[in-house]
């Protein structure tokens, strides 16, 4: 869910870890509290939310976050005119040359 590779995992935890054995870690029901408290760390999340993780509760949070964010954004109105932009730098330009 956060987007980092086990990898990455394995690098921060030691040269006793690899891929592998992040992949066997993911897998197991009970993680050891040192284990655990090293990877909460690392990934800067409280233990006992990794301990009390629940995938349904997680969606949920990250889906209504998102939608509360999207619906929050103002996008207002772009009026965009290439050629006055144009214009307005060459002025720029002209007035910074005369300058010189």
């Amino acid at each position: 869910m956060l987007g980092i590779k086990q990898d990455f995992l394995a690098f921060e935890l030691g040269e006793d870890w690899n891929q592998q054995k992040i992949s066997l870690l993911e897998q197991r029901e009970k993680i050891d509290s040192d284990i655990l408290e090293q990877v909460s760390a690392i990934l800067k999340i409280p233990a006992e939310a990794i301990r009390n993780f629940d995938e349904q509760q997680a969606v949920n949070i990250i889906s209504n976050t998102f939608d509360r964010v999207e619906n929050s954004f103002n996008f207002g109105t772009f009026n965009l005119h290439p050629m006055e932009k144009i214009i307005q730098l060459m002025k720029r330009r002209l007035r910074f040359m005369s300058g010189c």
